[in-house]
């Protein structure tokens, strides 16, 4: 391996995301090679003393998650961006017009690739993956964009089988998490340990959890359902002004910017059952935005602005 990349991989997996862990009195201590609260719990058992760990550069993380959700959620978003960007263009059958639809998909997936790398890179420079975990995300990501791309079903199914899948997913998450906890296996094992190692409890991220995880795509399922299915995706989406550019330029203008907004909404963190209620309550409002609220102001804007004009 280059010298390069081998002090690359070892400086950031030896602390760049903790920043610093030391002894009660003593000098930093060497984590090896396991990234995140994992490393820093291991160290701490190893050596059967208290640690105090820094976070200087983040957040402690209570897991660490495989394959990579950024890199997962990252490939999977701009895949479709890609493929619903090309998939205007593949219809030009001119020469000219064939040259520039190679000239695009070779830009389009450039770029594509370019993101991707930056984010693999970055999340295993801050030693929260190691490189495999966010190798495995990308692919796993295009996979999903895939599978969903060949399920219509997902735009057509009612409200009723929305919450039927989720009352599904939950039912079936938390038994299985019964199920391993009466075979003496706690999926939130980090949690605990973390708690008691960590020299401030507060730079625990508590949305790092799998429950975490779970209640957010939860949310997210619910509020897309009852987007899709609400009058207001109906009239706009569904409507005259669907088909007009300026009316999806609008909608992805003002989407952006909402969930900007959705940003400065902190969820408290000190209470743990209150936490997971807010969070699917927020992870059901962005989808439900995007797809309906949005949508249907920009339709009635337009609509509003025709009248006058007439």
């Amino acid at each position: 391996m280059p010298v390069g990349i081998k002090t690359f991989f070892q400086g950031s997996l030896r602390g760049r995301r903790l920043g610093c862990l030391q002894r009660r009195g003593a000098g930093p201590v060497r984590r090896g090679e396991k990234p995140g609260a994992v490393c820093a719990i291991y160290c701490s058992v190893l050596n059967e003393t208290r640690l105090e760990l820094g976070s200087r550069l983040a957040p402690l993380r209570s897991s660490e998650g495989s394959p990579s959700g950024h890199a997962m959620g990252s490939s999977c978003v701009w895949y479709v961006m890609v493929t619903a960007a090309l998939s205007y263009t593949v219809r030009w059958k001119d020469k000219s017009a064939v040259t520039l639809h190679r000239l695009t998909w070779s830009f389009l997936w450039s770029i594509f690739w370019i993101i991707q790398i930056s984010v693999c890179i970055s999340r295993v420079f801050i030693a929260t993956h190691f490189p495999h975990q966010v190798i495995l995300g990308v692919f796993a990501g295009i996979l999903v964009a895939e599978a969903f791309e060949h399920t219509p079903a997902i735009q057509t199914a009612s409200l009723r089988m929305y919450i039927k899948t989720n009352l599904f997913l939950f039912i079936f998450a938390l038994g299985f998490y019964l199920v391993l906890k009466l075979l003496d296996i706690d999926l939130l094992w980090s949690v605990p340990k973390a708690k008691k190692w960590c020299a401030n409890p507060d730079w625990i991220n508590i949305d790092t959890t799998p429950f975490a995880g779970l209640v957010r795509n939860l949310g997210a399922l619910f509020g897309l359902g009852l987007g899709i299915n609400s009058k207001m995706f109906i009239t706009s989406c569904k409507g005259q002004n669907s088909c007009k550019i300026s009316f999806r330029i609008l909608c992805i203008a003002a989407s952006l910017a909402t969930l900007q907004l959705y940003n400065f909404v902190k969820i408290p963190t000190h209470t743990e059952y209150l936490f997971y209620i807010l969070s699917f309550c927020k992870s059901a409002a962005m989808p439900l935005t995007v797809v309906a609220l949005v949508p249907y102001c920009v339709h009635s804007l337009m609509r509003t602005t025709e009248k006058k004009l007439n």
